[in-house]
């Protein structure tokens, strides 16, 4: 039995990055060699076994071969006779089928996958790369992590090829989000989407993203003019900013409804920040995007617009957009969409550094709310003998005051006054 380090550890030390994980591949041993060494069988599509004190994974060396549509139909064989250099071959990227022996650190490199990291280029193995679409959505990714990298042009050619072959429509949700999530991280990630584009796919996945390309905005506000260069820019200022993943999610879906503006209005985008969040919606139905992600989205495609014009906004104006954001229960996923809109509106040619003070003049106004004294508000109120919706207008009323005084500059609520008797609310 010998063990090798592969994939991703030798990859990025070969590149002199930080190895956090370790792979190994185990050749020449069985399922029942590895359990009676300690190794626990975490495996359940072909075997993969935890160290019994590294707790990294160990997996049989193996084959696979193509039996169905989509990343789940394979046939895997893995047993003693499997090759080391057998397994590099089912590998997706040369950069990633290069083994090394952990004691002599020796390296086998049977596909150049050194010569490509070199120069710098994502290439495929061989032939079988076409058989996984997950392997599309990984190099789209790897292309948003090393930013430097190129795909080679016969690599390039097999993704379109993949594409017009269908294998992309049979992708799960769950693969599907997997990626995207990680590519949205990446120090890069508009280059996620400008791969899938170049080779169709984007036109399969993310159909509402695709048709950004071409369309035109006034270039008043949008000095860029294209949609879509509009939302790669975006991309950018959130990574630059070290957005959370909700945040880049709702980048990537604050403004999807200008991709169905009425041509005749163009370059106008009248509603669609309506539209917007309507699609946002339906992307993260299809692709089964969490709960944090899915709802910030929304809120940032909804309330975009109004957030770049809050200067505008009095106190009652800007409490009611809180209560639409439901701010004063959810103060950070709130943060979140004004870090978002903040990346909307430096996302533009030439305003990568433009200052934008809606975002610390929406902060000052929800402190404010939240520091305003509203149980003493409510006890009093209910002492004069008033109840539910009447104490709900007192509430009110104090937080926008308490707003009011905040935008103006007095960030710092006032304290809680003594008592006094509290007028009607009028009906």
């Amino acid at each position: 039995m010998r063990c090798y380090v592969v994939g991703g550890a030798v990859r990025d030390r070969l590149l002199g990055l930080p190895v956090n994980d370790r792979d190994w591949v185990v050749v020449g041993s069985t399922p029942e060699a590895m359990v009676e060494a300690g190794f626990t069988p975490v495996g359940r599509d072909f075997p993969v076994f935890l160290h019994p004190q590294t707790h990294e994974e160990y997996a049989l060396a193996r084959t696979e071969r193509k039996s169905g549509r989509g990343y789940q139909g394979f046939v895997v064989h893995a047993a003693p006779e499997v090759t080391l250099a057998q397994d590099l071959a089912r590998r997706d990227l040369t950069i990633n089928a290069i083994a090394e022996d952990p004691e002599s650190g020796a390296l086998t490199d049977p596909f150049s996958g050194q010569r490509d990291l070199q120069q710098r280029v994502l290439r495929h193995v061989g032939p079988a790369f076409a058989e996984d679409p997950v392997r599309l959505l990984r190099l789209a990714r790897l292309a948003a992590r090393f930013a430097d990298f190129t795909v080679a042009p016969e690599t390039q050619a097999l993704l379109g090829q993949m594409v017009v072959d269908g294998e992309v429509d049979h992708l799960v949700p769950e693969r599907v989000w997997q990626e995207l999530s990680r590519g949205l991280m990446e120090d890069e990630p508009q280059r996620l989407f400008e791969v899938l584009r170049s080779c169709g796919a984007l036109a399969r996945l993310l159909p509402e993203v695709d048709r950004l390309w071409g369309v035109p905005q006034p270039a008043a506000h949008h000095p860029e003019i294209d949609t879509g260069v509009h939302l790669m820019l975006v991309l950018q200022m959130a990574a630059r900013l070290d957005a959370p993943l909700a945040v880049r999610y709702a980048c990537l879906c604050h403004d999807l409804g200008k991709g169905t503006t009425p041509a005749d209005e163009l370059p106008r985008h009248i509603g669609h920040e309506a539209r917007s969040a309507k699609l946002a919606r339906t992307v993260s139905d299809r692709w089964k995007v969490p709960a944090d992600c899915r709802d910030l989205a929304q809120i940032v495609a909804r309330e975009h617009g109004n957030i770049h014009r809050s200067a505008d906004l009095n106190a009652a104006a800007l409490m009611r957009l809180l209560d639409r954001c439901d701010a004063l229960r959810r103060p950070q996923r709130f943060e979140d969409a004004l870090l978002a809109c903040e990346c909307d509106a430096r996302g533009r040619l030439g305003l990568a550094d433009a200052p934008y003070p809606q975002r610390p003049r929406l902060a000052a106004a929800l402190a404010a709310a939240l520091a305003a004294p509203v149980q003493g508000i409510a006890e009093r109120a209910a002492a004069q003998g008033l109840a539910g919706p009447a104490i709900g207008e007192h509430i009110r009323e104090a937080r926008t005051a308490a707003i009011a005084a905040a935008v103006a500059g007095a960030v710092s609520p006032s304290p809680p006054q003594p008592a006094t008797p509290l007028p009607r609310p009028a009906r």
